[in-house]
């Protein structure tokens, strides 16, 4: 028994060590990478070129989550995925210095072509740890990764405090960083057109200076520098991973790029395929609707990363909770407040006039936001891994590849769709999405309810409660 508690105790630090690694890698990466996206409507306008930049790379992530994942995973494992596609990510740093049609359309298909397999690697990396741990300590898979991906969100989406407030702090440096006055709020919020905005040659803003750019873009290098640093001298490879590839026999290449299309002929992932897509389009919303429409329009762009930093703290602090509070209220529940969230914050964008008097509305709309975004990031990725534990590779490259989806729809018609026919779009998406989760979780209901219970709870794999 003693043994028994020392490989637990052992096990369990050793896998903390590395979540925490994996967590304030990505969180170094995604500073950068955040800070840039949520900018880039305003920063780069001119012609759409910020959000056309983003709309081409998931348009390359949705590509490459289905084709790469499964590849790389299996090839080189999921540490060196992850290094390698972060080396993808630091390219959209470094073109930012000169922005232009050919250098950020080339680099945003780099982090594209990266995204895929960093997001798959990272979340077949939690799981297989999360499983092993729970098979040595007797406890229920789906609780521990779900506490694993629940650390990993707390810490990971840090990521929008820490890269808005960089970018915060340096405009603040800059005295060219003022918003509207009165006389232009009316385009702000809802009503605001892109299309119409172009041709009256209304500008909601000036841009900071050349020094006060290249302080920011050199400071988000440098995060993507030291992620990769720590990746490679810090996280350990998963045991049972490298198992399994000293037993694996050579398999062709075919078979691995048609692993993510196989996945779609289980029901359950095609039901799950409208959920997973508007964790796209609400994130695609916030970074470039809300921050152009809403708060550069009424207080300036210095004020962006401020506003989002209100989103970061709630996500992440909700991350943490939400990853714990699923083992007393099931998954069901944090769902349903999910959606409820985004509902009735989508009615609140439609009804709501900014305007410089509700100063305070700003940051209580990105946090209640970052509530909701919190339960799509932990759970959706957690259920993923639960649902579909036997092919975990496949299954996530797949919700990389819907998310992605979601991501490049958003970001497409940002130049062109009014904001509120945005938001109607994503009240539509939100409640298709949720009653469609309901018929996977009856089916998972119905499954276990049918299937036979040992002495020891259902056998692994097989359909796990809400």
């Amino acid at each position: 028994m003693l043994k028994i508690s020392t490989i637990k105790c052992s096990m369990c630090n050793e896998n903390l060590k590395n979540i925490l690694v994996l967590s304030f890698g990505i969180l170094f990466l995604y500073t950068a990478y955040m800070g840039l996206q949520t900018l880039q409507s305003s920063l780069n306008k001119i012609e759409g070129l910020g959000v056309a930049s983003l709309s081409v790379m998931y348009v390359a992530l949705s590509i490459s989550s289905l084709l790469l994942p499964p590849l790389l995973i299996k090839r080189i494992g999921c540490k060196w995925t992850i290094v390698v596609s972060m080396f993808c990510f630091i390219s959209y740093s470094l073109c930012n210095f000169y922005p232009s049609w050919p250098t950020l359309i080339i680099s945003s298909i780099l982090v594209g072509l990266g995204g895929g397999p960093l997001w798959a690697g990272k979340s077949t990396y939690i799981t297989i740890i999360g499983n092993k741990y729970a098979e040595t300590s007797g406890q229920i898979a789906k609780d521990v990764v779900n506490q694993y991906f629940g650390i990993f969100f707390m810490i990971c989406q840090t990521c929008r405090v820490w890269g808005n407030l960089i970018s915060s702090l340096i405009f603040n440096l800059s005295h060219n960083s003022g918003g509207l006055d009165a006389l232009n709020q009316t385009v702000c919020g809802a009503g605001d057109c892109p299309l119409q905005q172009s041709q009256s040659g209304n500008i909601t803003s000036s841009q900071p200076s050349k020094t006060i750019l290249y302080t920011l873009l050199g400071s988000y290098t440098g995060c993507g520098i030291l992620a990769v640093l720590l990746i490679i001298f810090f996280l350990d490879k998963p045991h049972t991973e490298k198992q399994n590839r000293e037993n694996q026999s050579e398999t062709s290449i075919c078979s691995y790029l048609l692993a993510s299309f196989k996945q779609l002929r289980d029901k359950r992932q095609c039901l799950l395929i409208p959920l997973t897509m508007f964790s796209g389009f609400e994130q695609g919303f916030i970074a470039s609707d809300f921050t152009k429409s809403y708060v550069t329009c009424i207080l300036g762009l210095k004020y962006v990363g401020f506003v989002i930093i209100c989103f970061g703290v709630t996500n992440s602090i909700c991350a943490a909770i939400f990853g714990k509070l699923t083992q007393y209220t099931g998954r069901i529940p944090l769902f349903l407040l999910g959606a409820a969230i985004n509902v009735g914050c989508i009615i609140g964008f439609l009804t709501w006039r900014p305007h410089i008097g509700n100063f305070a509305v700003f940051f209580i709309m990105s946090g209640l936001w970052g509530i909701a975004d919190a339960v799509w990031q932990t759970l959706l990725s957690s259920l993923y891994g639960v649902l579909f534990e036997k092919n975990k590779e496949a299954a996530f490259a797949n919700f990389s590849l819907w998310e992605s989806l979601g991501f490049a729809i958003a970001f497409g018609y940002s130049s062109f769709l009014c904001v509120y026919v945005k938001l109607y779009i994503l009240m539509c998406v939100v409640v298709i999405g949720i009653l469609l989760y309901g018929i996977v979780e009856y089916i998972e209901h119905t499954q276990l309810r049918n299937s036979p219970v040992t002495e020891d709870g259902p056998k692994e794999n097989e359909a796990i409660p809400a």
